[in-house]
């Protein structure tokens, strides 16, 4: 399966994704510790039911094709369709003078996920593709619980600092709080 594949992200403990020949894309994932929730319901397991998930809200996002379990490693594998377009961080790298452009659209998707009861606790721009058609969807799906009502003020903040912190680590010259002002804004006008 990997004959030919190009190795995209990996880290001290070796390969994370690979996109394949085909255009697929293989992710890996490693139990960090022994005892694990992960031995029960591995994240390869979180990220497919979450991908489906996310589909049944209408969310765009990747689209997974296959489980593996890799033998005596404690060690996952997902086979998965991937989400065209670009990430807002590729988007904003390339061209930065698109982040007014993208505020009143980018704010209207976090607003619909937190209302749908999306606790995405990796919601930062790396994360969000836009399409062509400019439709913006979620990738790297694994950590992230769907409730059944929207979410709480503290899980919002929460959803709020980590984004402001890949923004910070990325050194993305944007002003976030535009984005945070146009969230309360059309919260506002929704009336919630």
């Amino acid at each position: 399966m990997l004959q030919g594949a190009t190795l995209l992200e990996e880290d001290g403990f070796g390969p994370k994704v690979y996109q394949l020949v085909d255009g697929n894309m293989l992710k890996l994932f490693r139990r960090k510790r022994l005892l694990s929730s992960a031995s029960f319901r591995p994240h390869s397991q979180r990220f497919t039911d979450n991908a489906k998930l996310l589909s049944s809200l209408g969310v765009p996002t990747v689209y997974p094709i296959q489980l593996y379990r890799l033998n005596g490693s404690g060690r996952t594998a997902v086979l998965y369709r991937p989400l065209a377009g670009d990430t807002l961080t590729r988007i904003l790298i390339d061209r930065p003078a698109r982040w007014p452009d993208l505020i009143h659209s980018l704010s209207a998707f976090i607003n619909d996920l937190h209302r749908q009861g999306v606790y995405f606790r990796s919601l930062h721009l790396g994360n969000i593709v836009m399409s062509d058609a400019g439709q913006l969807g979620l990738i790297d799906v694994s950590d992230m619980r769907i409730r059944k009502r929207p979410l709480s003020k503290a899980s919002i903040r929460r959803n709020r600092e980590h984004f402001e912190k890949y923004i910070r680590k990325e050194g993305l010259p944007i002003d976030v709080a535009l984005l945070w002002s146009a969230c309360d804004s059309v919260k506002a006008e929704d009336g919630v």
